[in-house]
């Protein structure tokens, strides 16, 4: 911070020039990508790289700015690219701006709040190009640069490492959950040998445990109570009051059939549209359950899950799913196993998401600081 605090005090101690964004570059307008060739070229669009194709538009560096859609999505680029028509790429006039200085510079301007239209979210060239941007001596744009890449380098890394760790954990996940047949390459194959000789034993879903909806469509409900109350997705509500205290496995009756799963151990409430599956035998841990639910139970359900305006689950069909019984011990390794791995890719408070996010809040207060000039008096 001292050496840009030096270099503004020497460069441009009475502020810094603002443009407007017309004035340091030009707007382009992306073009249909249908008739292109499969190629190395990556072919950009308002949510990012939709393919890759023979051909460029244009070569980097470049700031791609959507016109549709996710507006706030910015992209840098270098080398040869593509853009479709719901993105703008721009031809910096790099005599004057630095085009990585620009991007970090436009991410703090608030592009996705700027809608130009009704429906679906849209900007346009003229609004751009008068938005006024600082633009202080290239050597404090580098500088500036400088300091934030080396944020974002680190958050690049440790999105590689999480997706890497995402891929070991699905794969020791499928791997400890394959509890039939030939069981010689399994990860506990030693203690399922000893502990079950002839083979994990299969039951039921509806001879080890009880299925029953929640009770309330809770159209009132509002976030900020004391227990969790879960619907037909991903996003938990809190609310006053709960139906239920129990270990059970949650999963919705229709929407996002097979791949949402919630585990809860105390007080909730659900929806009625959502099913709870509580085990009514000792023999079966809970949390394993959810996990074997997590590989095995999409695949099983969308052969059987009935289809009107959307897909949706009956009673019957969960009850018929089957489920390795092998003696806790073995459930509970499992469990333990799994557990580590998904809190490391899933944990936000002490997992690699965790970890992410608390280095992007520090580029942004970065950002943010660096980026934050005082004009020049006209």
């Amino acid at each position: 911070m001292s050496r840009i605090d030096e270099l503004i005090a020497e460069r441009c101690p009475k502020g810094v020039e603002f443009k407007t964004l017309c004035e340091v570059l030009r707007i382009k307008n992306g073009k249909d990508h249908k008739a292109l060739g499969d190629g190395d070229i990556p072919v950009y669009g308002s949510g990012g790289v939709m393919r890759y194709a023979d051909t460029a538009a244009a070569e980097g560096p470049s700031v791609l700015i959507p016109r549709k859609g996710s507006l706030g999505n910015l992209f840098y680029v270098e080398g040869p690219f593509w853009v479709v028509d719901t993105i703008f790429r721009t031809e910096i006039n790099l005599s004057l701006v630095e085009p990585k200085f620009l991007y970090h510079q436009l991410l703090t301007m608030g592009l996705g709040g700027m809608n130009q239209a009704g429906g679906v979210p849209s900007q346009t060239q003229s609004v751009l190009n008068l938005l006024r941007i600082p633009v202080p001596p290239l050597e404090i744009q580098r500088e500036i640069v400088r300091i934030l890449d080396k944020f974002t380098e680190l958050e690049a890394e440790l999105e590689t490492e999480l997706e890497a760790r995402t891929t070991q954990y699905e794969e020791t996940r499928n791997s400890l959950l394959s509890l039939d047949g030939d069981l010689t390459g399994h990860p506990l194959a030693e203690l399922i040998a000893e502990r079950c000789p002839n083979g994990v034993e299969f039951k039921t879903l509806g001879d080890v445990a009880s299925v029953g909806t929640g009770s309330s469509d809770r159209k009132d409900a509002s976030d900020g109570g004391e227990f969790p109350f879960y619907v037909r997705s991903k996003n938990v509500l809190r609310i006053d009051s709960y139906e239920f205290d129990e270990d059970a496995i949650l999963i919705p009756g229709e929407g996002g059939i097979g791949e949402i799963f919630h585990f809860v151990s105390g007080k909730y409430a659900l929806h009625q549209r959502a099913y709870r599956i509580s085990f009514k035998t000792p023999d079966i841990d809970t949390k394993f359950a959810y996990y074997v639910f997590s590989v095995h139970f999409r695949k099983f359900i969308l052969q059987k899950a009935v289809s009107a305006t959307v897909t949706s689950i009956r009673k019957p069909m969960i009850t018929d799913f089957q489920i390795p019984v092998p003696p806790l011990e073995i459930q509970r390794e499992i469990v333990r196993i799994l557990d580590k791995f998904d809190a490391l890719v899933n944990d936000l408070s002490v997992g690699l998401p965790a970890e992410i996010a608390a280095r992007r809040k520090q580029y942004e207060y970065y950002r943010d600081r660096l980026l934050s000039f005082e004009e020049l008096a006209g």
